[in-house]
């Protein structure tokens, strides 16, 4: 018994090192994004180039290069501007994707490159905490806020990664990701952090690996559907000002120039919600059931069960918005960061400054 207890401490301070060495490289691909940015900005040249060439594949851009020969016997071949032609909906600006945040430069997209090694290996690390957690509670390390945020945090990075290894063009989340998860693990080592215990007799179920894990997966999505929303919103805003006109800010321009058009923004949004909110509507489900088990009620108010409903119902508003005319666009955008606010007071607010049976924070 007495080296069962030692062997799970020994766990529980490995999970620890585990998760704070996490941050240290996270901080690392932080600075790396920061100087990606930064060495991007000075490639004016390259973000014409990139523009004028249609780069960034995920618009479906193709450029059409007509080749004149004089005919005055020289014979020297003469290309014409390129023409960008871009698929777009209906009432959409046919605007080409942006070269990324390293500018279409070789040292920014090498310290890109750097960042999202280090996320990489924060992410390995941080995972290999959540699970040696697992291992000291002997149970599934989602008992309190601070399992809970670590757990969460790893698979935001995960799902970021795994997008990144089947192609998809979302560098652009490197920054604004590693940025709240700093955050999020700041809080959750200070404010949030429990030591490692067993759970109160509710939540010995294995509706708790079910419903839980669900429920984070849902939350990790939901938060980069929620980046890419906003960075909709900044494109869009700043497309239009180009379109009526407007100048804009050297420096503001400069990164907006580097970001997915307006329009590959909204798609990845739209897709990215859409692509999990079934697997929110089974969450619910799945919690209904298990508090069918625990409590004998499948529905009895909870604050907790209240916020839940209220966040799928904000997410369906949006997916139905999205594709209603006349609330297309940023009416449509705004409702999905209402949606992702939801979540967030569901998550952050009810467990800390709520009572009721859900209050399983341990703060």
């Amino acid at each position: 018994m007495i080296l069962a207890a030692t062997t799970n401490e020994n766990l529980a301070n490995t999970a620890n090192v585990l998760v704070y060495s996490s941050m240290a490289i996270y901080t690392l691909a932080f600075f790396a994004h920061i100087v990606e940015w930064v060495l991007g900005s000075r490639s004016k040249v390259g973000r014409t180039a990139a523009a004028l060439t249609g780069a960034g594949a995920a618009a479906k851009a193709t450029v059409e290069v007509r080749t004149a020969e004089k005919e005055n016997g020289g014979g020297t071949a003469v290309l014409e501007r390129p023409k960008v032609i871009t698929r777009s909906a209906a009432g959409r600006r046919d605007v080409p994707d942006g070269p990324g945040a390293a500018g279409g430069t070789f040292k920014g997209d090498l310290y890109g490159r750097i960042a999202v090694s280090m996320t990489a290996l924060g992410f390995l690390l941080e995972a290999a905490g959540v699970i040696s957690r697992a291992m000291a509670v002997q149970r599934a390390p989602w008992g309190n806020m601070y399992e809970f945020s670590t757990t969460f945090s790893t698979v935001a990075v995960g799902t970021y990664l795994a997008f990144l290894l089947t192609k998809k063009n979302v560098r652009w989340i490197g920054l604004p990701l590693v940025t709240t998860v700093l955050l999020n693990l700041g809080i959750a080592t200070t404010v949030l952090y429990t030591d490692s215990d067993q759970l109160v007799p509710a939540l010995h179920s294995y509706w708790l690996w079910i419903h839980v894990s669900t429920a984070i997966f849902c939350g990790a999505v939901f938060y980069l559907g929620a980046v890419g929303t906003l960075f909709y919103l900044l494109r869009d805003v700043y497309e239009s000002k180009v379109a009526r006109g407007v100048t804009v800010g050297r420096a503001w321009a400069s990164i907006m120039e580097r970001l997915p058009a307006a329009a590959t923004l909204d798609k990845f949004s739209y897709r990215v919600n859409a692509a999990v909110f079934p697997l929110w509507t089974f969450t619910i489900i799945a919690g209904a059931i298990w508090a069918g088990d625990a409590w004998g009620r499948y529905w009895g108010w909870d604050p907790k069960e209240v916020w839940s409903f209220i966040t799928w119902v904000a997410y369906a508003c949006y997916l139905h918005a999205r594709a209603t005319a006349g609330w297309k666009g940023r009416k449509a955008a705004t409702l999905a960061l209402v949606a992702f606010g939801c979540w967030l007071f569901n998550y952050y607010g009810v467990n800390i400054f709520v009572t009721g049976k859900h209050s399983y924070a341990g703060v």
